[in-house]
């Protein structure tokens, strides 16, 4: 079980951290550390015992993606949870991209019009949307129905959770399989969401440094510039997520943001 009794899960990432290796160009460090979360994620989903997340408060950001990689989240009713990345100019890096588009392919049904589920998943992490409660997080497509369950007396929150381990564990749980039967659509999905950040930048709704962002996060949940939809693995997710990142950590003006995020407090929207 992971949780804790602060006041809040997670707010995030030591954003300072990712700031001081950036400003200092130590990419390789930024890379491993990256990596090194990334891992830590894939462990929670493919540890060979049941792994029960207790998020309450503010779980943003890395909070947000280790509840999604658990076999179960029991969050609290008042749970603000969501990926927030965008506010200080990168994308989510510690799994969340990968995921988002590895619940849309798992949400793809025959006949489908693949695009637009894969476009609410897009849009969840692109406006950063945080959920007002945990029964809004169904919403949203963070916690999901059928699995995840709410407490809503806290201080019976981290008591469920284990509950609901032992529950998972008596019934015989094998640890899962690594997947690599995500699919991805490629182009198809690359050029609707180019076209449709730039008519987006033209309207004036979102900034250009903005728009580089959403088309970053684009290109990981698109798969890439493949020419067909496609079966990818998690890794091949992790792997575009992890450059994309890295590479907006180089952007001026997303050093802007972290820092602004670091002095102000909130968002800068450059």
């Amino acid at each position: 079980v992971i949780g804790n009794q602060a006041a809040n899960f997670s707010v995030g990432a030591n954003i300072g951290m990712i700031f001081m290796m950036a400003v200092e160009q130590e990419y390789d460090e930024l890379n491993m550390a990256i990596k090194m979360f990334q891992d830590t994620m894939m462990r929670v989903r493919y540890s060979s015992i049941p792994v029960v997340v207790a998020p309450h408060g503010m779980t943003l950001g890395g909070g947000c993606e280790m509840s999604m990689h658990a076999d179960k989240v029991v969050a609290a009713a008042e749970t603000y949870i969501g990926l927030v990345e965008f506010g200080v100019g990168v994308i989510p890096g510690g799994g969340g991209s990968k995921e988002m588009a590895l619940r849309a392919s798992d949400t793809f049904k025959k006949n489908d019009v693949e695009l637009n589920v894969l476009q609410e998943y897009f849009l969840t992490v692109a406006m950063a949307k945080v959920s007002t409660s945990a029964y809004e997080a169904f919403d949203t497509g963070i916690l999901q129905k059928g699995k995840d369950v709410i407490v809503v007396n806290k201080d019976r929150q981290l008591a469920e959770a284990k509950k609901h381990a032992k529950l998972i564990a008596d019934a015989g749980y094998i640890q899962p399989i690594r997947r690599n039967d995500v699919k991805v659509l490629g182009k198809q999905a690359l050029g609707m969401f180019l076209v449709g950040t730039d008519s987006m930048e033209a309207g004036n709704y979102i900034s250009e440094h903005d728009k580089k962002i959403a088309n970053k996060l684009a290109y990981v949940m698109a798969g890439g510039d493949l020419s067909e939809a496609t079966l990818v693995s998690e890794q091949y997710l992790l792997d575009l997520e992890r450059e994309a990142f890295l590479s907006l950590t180089g952007e001026r003006k997303t050093l802007e943001r972290i820092q602004h995020m670091l002095t102000k407090g909130k968002p800068l929207r450059n």
